[in-house]
């Protein structure tokens, strides 16, 4: 009886859960709904009638003394729901995935400015992927657009994968990390770099991308009487494989890729369970020719990506130019002190 009531009082735990984040969403989405009409009657009578900004306070008055328990009704949040209206109203599919996120993700995205494509983007990848607003917020302040489209994936998966994963594979694996968040300035070795990472694991985790979980460091393979070892190993839910990371602090050579293979090759033999895709690798160096690249992974016959990291921001040329030299400091601050 033990196993039978702990196997039904799973499924009923599930059940209530899930029937808790529907009546979540569906709550949320009568309020983005809401918002919206609101906004879109504001914006049609002021049309029809020529009232000017100054009707919003009135309005934002006049509906909290009618409504005093209804919270975000104020001044400013009627501004936003104008805004969302006017936003999106040349596009009458978008009322509904708006509806989607939280309004503090609708607002977010409202005030920053964005073109339309950057904002469809960033809500796509939120409801898709379940992103908290501070989540969201990371994202945008790392380029995740700019780098989804100005970057051209650095892999093989079209070639090693089968065709129902090579997309989300492509989404799962960036050909560019953002790691400033390691606060690193200078030129450091691989093991410090691997240190870094692991005392920000959390951070990493957060610029991978949804759906990474830690195996571990280090992690060893056995080959025969030999051991070699994976610098960071991680599990992808969605992809439902396993994931290397070889890391490099110089430009990628040929070499790396062939290393990756082999520790592929290991780990689909040893670890790969039978109902799991194969493992994929990503090699993540400080800079890659593409050509280079390209012809390197060719011959590999398991999925493989290159990808570089940034530590920090480097100033344009034109910027370093205007800058003082550390002697040319030097030389100001002895002034100041005499």
């Amino acid at each position: 009886m033990t196993t039978a009531y702990t196997s039904l009082l799973s499924e009923l735990t599930t059940t209530v859960r899930t029937a808790r984040v529907h009546a979540i969403q569906q709550v949320n989405r009568s309020l983005i709904l809401m918002y919206w009409e609101l906004g879109r009657k504001i914006v049609e009578s002021q049309t029809e009638h020529g009232w000017g900004a100054g009707v919003i306070d009135r309005i934002s008055r006049d509906l909290r003394a009618e409504f005093p328990q209804e919270k975000g009704l104020s001044p400013r949040n009627l501004r936003d729901m104008r805004k969302l209206y006017l936003t999106y109203k040349a596009f009458p599919n978008m009322r509904h995935t708006v509806a989607k996120l939280p309004w503090g993700h609708n607002i977010l995205l409202l005030r920053k400015g964005f073109t339309q494509d950057k904002r469809v983007f960033y809500l796509e990848k939120s409801f898709k992927h379940g992103w908290a607003r501070a989540i969201l917020d990371y994202h945008i302040d790392a380029q995740l657009y700019e780098r989804s489209i100005l970057e051209a994936p650095s892999n093989n998966f079209k070639d090693t994968l089968p065709e129902n994963l090579i997309d989300q594979a492509n989404e799962a694996i960036k050909s560019s990390y953002n790691l400033e968040f390691l606060g690193i300035e200078e030129e450091i070795k691989e093991r410090e770099l691997e240190d870094r990472l692991m005392d920000r694991i959390r951070d990493f985790i957060l610029e991978l991308g949804y759906g990474f979980t830690f195996v571990g460091r280090q992690y060893r393979v056995t080959v025969g009487d030999s051991d070699f070892w994976v610098d960071l190993l991680f599990y992808h839910r969605q992809l439902q494989c396993l994931v290397a990371i070889d890391l490099k602090v110089k430009k990628f050579i040929p070499e790396y890729a062939g290393k990756m293979n082999f520790y592929l090759e290991v780990l689909d033999d040893t670890m790969k369970l039978p109902h799991e895709n194969p493992s994929i690798g990503m090699i993540l160096c400080k800079e890659k020719n593409d050509v280079i690249v390209e012809y390197s992974l060719k011959s590999n016959t398991r999925p493989l990506g290159v990808a570089t990291y940034r530590l920090f921001e480097e100033l344009p040329p034109e910027m370093k130019s205007k800058l003082p030299t550390p002697e040319q400091l030097r030389e100001q601050l002895a002034l100041e002190e005499e």
